[in-house]
């Protein structure tokens, strides 16, 4: 899912006003699906999510109060909903995001910190309790279900796919890696989801809604395929580096495949 800043004025919502009663209330980061994060005074985040789409918190709303106390996670201090759509309200973590312009200018410095931000929750947090998956035959059988219910469109892939169709991109899927090392993953390591704070350094993880048990190339995979989104070409052995692996090709193709039909 594509998110960014919002580059135009955003109607804030009845719930979200409400809840800032007054404080100073601004978007910060939009999904093309109308998913909307604000930042509510200097202390607290309200994700919301409109009625009628696919998106849904609860998810992130039970893996927020698992991981909350193992991992550098935002604290849950708030979630509703109401015709309008559904939200979560968090404690802001001290630093900003891995792509504010302060980073974006200082690559070696952020993608360090990615590499370490990620091995950091790969070793923080348990697999034994962890109750979430996120495995590759897992997110395989949702693969096969959204195709089959005709809801996968190549054209949204990213140009290295755009060759394959639908039934070949499956066929390579079906076939699954072998197991490197089982973590608890984030889920969504793209490099806006990492905090870095003032000097530099780790200081937390947001978006932990598909957070579960995986092989850490599921994460890594994605962590040095947004390098070159958000930073251009010739970060991602920094990132590997940074994590301390040395790259294996094969699962980086296998699970950037998996993650563009899922």
């Amino acid at each position: 899912m594509i998110a960014r800043p919002p580059d135009g004025p955003v109607v804030v919502p009845a719930a979200v006003a409400a809840l800032a009663d007054g404080e100073p209330c601004r978007a910060v980061w939009r999904n093309e699906l109308g998913g909307i994060t604000f930042k509510i005074g200097a202390h607290r985040y309200m994700k919301w999510n409109p009625a009628g789409t696919t998106l849904d918190l609860t998810s992130e709303v039970i893996r927020l109060r698992w991981a909350n106390g193992r991992a550098s996670v935002p604290t849950l201090l708030d979630h509703g909903n109401d015709d309008e759509g559904t939200w979560l309200v968090t404690a802001a973590l001290r630093g900003e995001s891995a792509v504010s312009a302060r980073w974006k200018a200082d690559p070696a410095t952020a993608v360090r910190v990615l590499g370490q931000g990620l091995r950091r929750l790969h070793d923080a947090l348990p697999i034994s309790e962890c109750p979430f998956t996120w495995a590759a035959q897992d997110r395989l059988r949702i693969a096969h279900s959204r195709a089959a219910a005709g809801l996968t469109h190549p054209q949204k892939w990213r140009q290295q796919h755009q060759h394959l169709t639908v039934a070949d991109a499956l066929t390579i899927l079906d076939d699954l890696p072998v197991m490197d090392h089982m973590v608890v993953c984030h889920g969504d390591s793209c490099a806006p989801n990492t905090l870095i704070d003032h000097d530099g350094e780790f200081a937390g993880h947001v978006d932990l809604g598909a957070l579960g048990v995986a092989d850490r190339w599921a994460d890594l995979a994605i962590a040095t395929w947004s390098t070159t989104w958000n930073y251009g070409p010739g970060w991602e052995q920094r990132l590997l580096d940074a994590y301390g692996i040395d790259p294996d090709e094969e699962k980086i193709a296998y699970y950037r495949l998996l993650w563009d039909l899922t």
